[in-house]
């Protein structure tokens, strides 16, 4: 099993960045496929970014493509989302999310494990 904590989030202008982390703790990282979703008041959780276990493989959500980011550094067992160019639509809590396996998973439900959520928030 491996817990997750995310950090990194805040009030951020529109046009600025921000850099979210997600911190791994339990069974090796390394072996586990990642990704962020995101929620938005009144609205469902959806899909932002997910990467493979060794990071060579990434997808992104259209919505974001070209302006996020997705990474991680295994030796720290952590899994990064920058966020640049940042728009008011992109407000939500952000959640990270792992499952076993070197695939880039990109469905709530492939997910077993979450974290608690860090709220981003994007001023106009």
């Amino acid at each position: 099993q491996v817990q997750l904590v995310e950090s990194g989030g805040g009030l951020v202008q529109a046009g600025g960045s921000l850099r979210l982390s997600c911190a791994a703790s339990g069974r090796t990282f390394s072996h586990y496929a990642s990704g962020w979703f995101r929620q938005a008041p009144g609205k469902e959780r959806e899909f932002v970014a997910a990467i493979s276990w060794s990071g060579n493989i990434t997808y992104y959500a259209d919505s974001v493509k070209g302006r996020f980011t997705i990474s991680r550094d295994n030796a720290k067992n952590t899994v990064y989302l920058q966020m640049n160019s940042l728009k008011p639509e992109d407000t939500a809590v952000y959640y990270c999310a792992a499952e076993p396996g070197n695939w880039y998973p990109q469905k709530q439900d492939e997910y077993n494990y979450w974290g608690q959520g860090t709220q981003v928030t994007v001023s106009s």
